[in-house]
């Protein structure tokens, strides 16, 4: 499938099934800690700048944003999990939400799950990989920041972040840094192989 990012823009925010697109286009689910990257990853990947809206305050996006990409397909953004600022009575209407989503919309195709390269999987992090391969649903593991490790030492750190998780060697790992766009295209390769 040959898909122009450029034609490329947020078409809705939604917080439960009633305001979901209704048509069969394939999503492709964004999930991570709340300062993970997520916002940088769209706007890289889409080629923007300001796509997704990157905000110095973790924990912003509160709904499920939904972003057309050339009529072929969607990225949906889903909060950022693991922000303390947040009541747990708010996070726990997220998880449902986010759970909601991720368990019966059928036309998700895979997550793309962005860790902090930088650092060990967080609880969250493993619960969320744990969660996915319950539910058999087809998992892309991002480690984002990557500009900010040495190269060198790019191998050491995805090792130590697959141990944590228990990483199942059949999905796929891929390294990005949003400042080089290294590792962009690997990304979308694994993206449009799961639709």
């Amino acid at each position: 499938m040959e898909i122009n990012t450029h034609n490329a823009e947020i078409l809705l925010s939604a917080a439960n099934k009633s305001h979901y697109p209704q048509d069969e286009l394939p999503e492709i689910a964004l999930a991570g800690r709340s300062n993970v990257g997520k916002s940088s990853f769209i706007n890289t990947m889409l080629n923007r700048k300001n796509l997704a809206r990157t905000s110095g305050k973790p924990g912003k996006t509160q709904l499920l944003n939904f972003f057309n990409i050339d009529d072929k397909m969607r990225f949906v953004d889903v909060p950022g999990y693991g922000y303390a600022r947040v009541s747990k009575k708010e996070r726990e209407k997220w998880g449902r939400m986010i759970e909601e989503y991720l368990t019966t919309r059928e036309n998700l195709r895979a997550v793309v799950s962005l860790v902090d390269l930088r650092h060990d999987p967080s609880a969250d992090d493993i619960q969320m990989y744990e969660f996915l391969k319950y539910y058999e649903i087809p998992v892309i593991i991002v480690g984002t920041k990557a500009d900010k490790i040495p190269r060198g030492k790019w191998n050491k750190h995805e090792s130590a972040i697959k141990k944590k998780l228990n990483f199942d060697p059949s999905d796929d790992f891929i390294l990005f840094s949003s400042v080089s766009k290294a590792g962009m295209d690997e990304a979308w390769n694994a993206i449009l192989e799961k639709l």
